[in-house]
């Protein structure tokens, strides 16, 4: 059984946030989830994909974020329990759905799962989702602990279904990959079928329908406003003449910045969980004890601009500030010396506590950089397009992956990337404004997710460039969740249907198309020139299983490879492909056995013939 399906209420286990996240929905009764997996949320999808297989829950991997907001949205409004699941930039993704649905509500439960990532760990930009809220006018709950996290989920299936709307709940990802201990409740039995009642007037958003729809909206966010002032997510610590006003994972860092401080009795806090609409009765009888506040926010001054409206409509002139060159960035995460710093500052007290250089056994780390797993297909195809397009002027539009690390050298395979499936429209682009010859780069999760519409719109408009598609067999980069085109039957899961790559892009009418296999070098340059040479839309797939899923899959291993005697140091291996198997020792290339996969692009690459494969991996002293 999954540790998360333990129906013993009371018990306690050490959860990871987005753990603590499914835990609440399983407890609220969700029956219908859906997502595209993206991190920081990929693991709450895991986990309702595990859970689905041993229980009545319905899961499903979407093809992208919009589409599962619009299967999730039905399913709630036949009644049905439902949740959403995705990161920052998805939402703009299914934006498109989300300002209708907020017109249209729901009749069950409908929570939005939203994972923010300041300071970009594992995204393209750092956009603050809770301006999604105030455009779309639905309510919104932020946890400030993972224990938090997973009463906030539950709840937020009662608050949608009592407002008739969906419930946006936004985490970051301090708090989507904290672990922490949290009780276990009773688990809400599903109601996995549902019904519907035609009311074209209600669910069919024609123009005449939307006007009304629209003055429901506004009167839901009124409601909604009244319900946060008396939330207990939204609450009041301690007690003084100053001020501090927080949401999130901020709280966490300003309580213990308020006791490292000796601040008890001077400062009181504000935590806003239920944060959007504001509580503005709340956060008005809280500014009218204070003579000076703070208000401590990741992200962009949402907060701040909302409480300095309200102060100014009650005439109130105390000192309010946030964001600002002494105070907080914008900019990436906040800690806890960075926010005790800032609160020490504005309120002029002495930061006595210890900063984080001043603990002792602290150790320095050695970086890790991002690179391409050793065996990864995606460097040798990388490796081949470069030889093959070595006498072109070329410029690399490329997509969100794994493989945008292509762009790291000593590869160098990307130039330009604004969001997922932008591969094949910036290609476009750039086919009719350079004399250039573009080569563009995209996934098989992304292919399908969105990249496939600008490949239509490029045969149509006879546009002129080359699509490789790095066919990988999986989602790879967020952790090999299935897409369209996975092969389900090798995970031992029935019921699916799988997507031929190659059978879509022949049925859009590509004027060339080939398929490679990418640690076959010689022949995948060759094939790779004849795309190139073609006027039109060309299309190049390169498909190899990935080295680390096809490791889950218990495929068979190939032999790892070493350096032998005839070596004359040229360092081709190295200075062409930058695998992470290869190191220099003692002045000499040298490949790790227990990190070499055995694909042998190296091998191929290498002048002498130098790069062997082991008899066995035992030691590179074994060999042939």
């Amino acid at each position: 059984m999954h540790k998360l399906l333990n129906d013993e209420p009371g018990n306690k286990m050490l959860l990871l946030g987005n753990e603590a996240i499914a835990r609440g929905a399983i407890e609220a009764g969700v029956a219908v989830t859906a997502a595209y997996p993206g991190t920081p949320s990929s693991e709450i999808s895991l986990n309702f994909f595990q859970m689905s297989q041993a229980s009545d829950l319905y899961f499903e991997y979407s093809v992208n974020e919009k589409v599962s907001l619009e299967v999730t949205a039905a399913a709630a409004n036949t009644g049905v329990r439902s949740m959403c699941i995705m990161k920052h930039v998805g939402m703009n993704v299914a934006a498109d759905a989300l300002m209708t649905l907020a017109y249209v509500g729901v009749r069950g439960g409908l929570v939005i799962l939203v994972a923010d990532d300041p300071f970009m760990f594992s995204s393209q930009n750092e956009q603050d989702s809770r301006y999604y809220a105030k455009l779309a006018g639905l309510p919104m709950l932020e946890p400030s602990t993972v224990a938090e996290a997973k009463e906030m989920t539950r709840q937020a299936f009662e608050l949608s279904e009592q407002l008739e709307e969906p419930v946006l709940l936004r985490t970051t990802t301090r708090i989507n990959h904290s672990t922490a201990v949290v009780e276990l409740g009773a688990i809400t039995k599903p109601q996995p079928r549902g019904d519907f009642s035609r009311d074209p007037m209600r669910y069919v958003t024609i123009p005449a329908v939307s006007r009304q729809l629209h003055a429901r909206l506004l009167a839901n966010l009124g409601k909604a406003t009244e319900m946060a002032n008396h939330s207990p997510f939204n609450f009041i610590d301690g007690k003084g003449d100053w001020g501090i006003i927080c949401n999130g994972v901020s709280y966490s860092y300003v309580a213990d910045a308020v006791q490292d401080l000796k601040l008890d009795g001077q400062v009181k806090i504000l935590r806003l969980g239920f944060s959007h609409p504001l509580p503005e009765e709340l956060i008005k009888d809280f500014l009218g004890n204070c003579q000076r506040v703070l208000i401590v926010e990741e992200g962009e001054p949402v907060l701040e601009e909302g409480i300095k409206a309200l102060a100014q409509e009650e005439k109130m002139t105390m000192a309010i500030n946030g964001k600002g060159p002494e105070l907080f960035s914008r900019l990436y995460e906040f800690d806890p010396a960075l926010v005790r710093e800032r609160i020490a500052t504005y309120f002029s007290v002495a930061n006595t506590a210890l900063s984080g250089s001043q603990y002792s056994g602290q150790a320095d780390l050695p970086p890790r950089p991002p690179t391409l797993c050793a065996g990864c297909s995606h460097r040798a195809t990388f490796h081949a397009v470069k030889k093959a397009a070595q006498d072109l002027d070329v410029i690399y539009p490329t997509d969100i992956g794994c493989y945008t690390l292509g762009m790291l050298p000593p590869l160098g395979m990307a130039d330009f990337l604004i969001c997922m499936g932008s591969s094949t429209g910036t290609a476009a682009g750039f086919s009719k404004t350079l004399d250039k010859k573009v080569i563009s780069f995209c996934g098989d999760s992304t292919f399908f997710h969105s990249a496939m519409a600008g490949l239509i719109n490029a045969v149509f408009n006879k546009h002129n460039f080359t699509l490789v598609i790095l066919d990988n067999g999986t989602t790879a980069m967020t952790g090999h969740q299935p897409h369209p085109g996975v092969d389900m039957e090798k995970l031992g899961l029935s019921g699916h249907g799988r997507i031929d790559i190659e059978e879509v892009v022949k049925a859009l009418g590509v004027g060339h198309l080939a398929v490679i296999e990418p640690f076959k070098l010689k022949k995948s340059i060759a094939t790779l020139q004849e795309a190139f040479a073609f006027k039109g839309v060309s299309v190049v797939i390169a498909r190899e299983i990935c080295t680390l899923y096809g490791k889950s899959l218990k495929m068979p291993a190939m032999k790892p490879f070493y350096v032998s005697d005839r070596c004359c140091n040229h360092r081709d291996c190295i200075d062409q492909l930058g695998c992470p198997a290869f190191s220099i020792k003692d002045d000499r290339v040298t490949i790790d056995p227990d990190r070499c996969t055995g694909c042998a692009v190296c091998a191929q690459v290498c002048p002498e013939n130098a790069i062997l494969p082991l008899k066995n991996k035992a030691s590179q002293g074994d060999k042939i």
